[in-house]
């Protein structure tokens, strides 16, 4: 089986307030041994996190090797205040504020950097991001201040501009990925970025009567297109589902994701030998420091 690149242990894929109520005033250790149980069962040896504020990915990475685990965390993700991200980490005002979280991040046992460059998706407004992505500058210099504390980032990113930005500034995984365009999809397969589309968060939500399944459609189309544009140029390209989010399922997202690969890259040992190939570049650069 291959390895998760993207999940977060706080979630449940159900419900996220509950999920959050659950680990609000301590760390339920019961629910975590639950959902590792998940991934044990479903032959899933390889977690990367995507970090919280709970200390739920600490305790997991802790607990993990029981499970015959091998869990890669950032802690918490980093964002800047008043921009998307406060869902899963800690946010910082300047780039002195930053760096003392990169610090801070290294004295609790980050494997590596998680870094939140933009919004998500607004499923409201077709083609859209909930907010302005951080400017190139700024980008740049989070991703310098991490590699110079002998840190790989990982990057919550969407956006074609916000995108390239990141992939120009070494950045080591790009998380989501959505609204690239050719430019940026080229550049991407030139780099050592490892790209993690997350698509199920995507394909998981039609029929779920959330969004407008015709407006979802068309997201998943133009993701989809990116995903064939991105492979066939040679980007690598790994498996990560963004378990836990709605409708992504601890143990079950992966295959989720698996399958949407198949079907638009085609089953074969050619794809199988391409996501195994991004995955080990993935645990090489993520499972250090700690």
């Amino acid at each position: 089986m291959f390895g998760e690149c993207h999940a977060h242990l706080f979630m449940d894929g159900k419900n996220y307030r509950a999920a959050v109520a659950l680990h609000q005033n301590g760390v339920q250790e019961a629910d975590i041994r639950e959902k590792l149980k998940q991934y044990q069962a479903a032959g899933i040896r390889f977690v990367r996190e995507g970090g919280d504020v709970l200390g739920v990915s600490q305790k997991a990475a802790q607990l993990a090797p029981e499970y015959g685990i091998t869990y890669a965390s950032p802690v918490f993700a980093i964002h800047k205040n008043g921009h998307y991200g406060r869902i899963v980490g800690r946010g910082y005002d300047d780039m002195r504020a930053y760096a003392r979280l990169v610090r801070q991040a290294a004295l609790e046992g980050a494997n590596f950097i998680k870094v939140m460059f933009s919004g998500i998706m607004d499923f409201d407004r077709e083609g859209e991001l909930t907010e302005e992505p951080l400017c190139r500058e700024e980008i740049r210099e989070m991703i310098h201040i991490a590699h110079e504390e002998g840190f790989a980032v990982m990057a919550h990113v969407n956006g074609a501009r916000a995108v390239l930005d990141a992939v120009e500034a070494g950045v080591d995984s790009v998380e989501h990925g959505n609204f690239m365009d050719d430019d940026c999809l080229q550049a991407l397969a030139q780099s050592q970025a490892v790209w993690v589309p997350t698509y199920v968060t995507i394909t998981n939500l039609i029929g779920s009567g959330r969004f407008e399944d015709a407006s979802l459609g068309r997201l998943k189309e133009q993701q989809g297109e990116n995903i064939r544009r991105g492979y066939a140029l040679g980007a690598r390209i790994a498996l990560g589902s963004d378990a836990g989010a709605y409708r992504v399922l601890h143990g079950g997202g992966l295959g989720d994701e698996y399958r949407e690969f198949q079907r638009l890259l085609g089953a074969g040992g050619e794809l199988d030998r391409r996501l195994r190939e991004a995955e080990a570049e993935i645990r090489r650069r993520f499972s250090g420091r700690g």
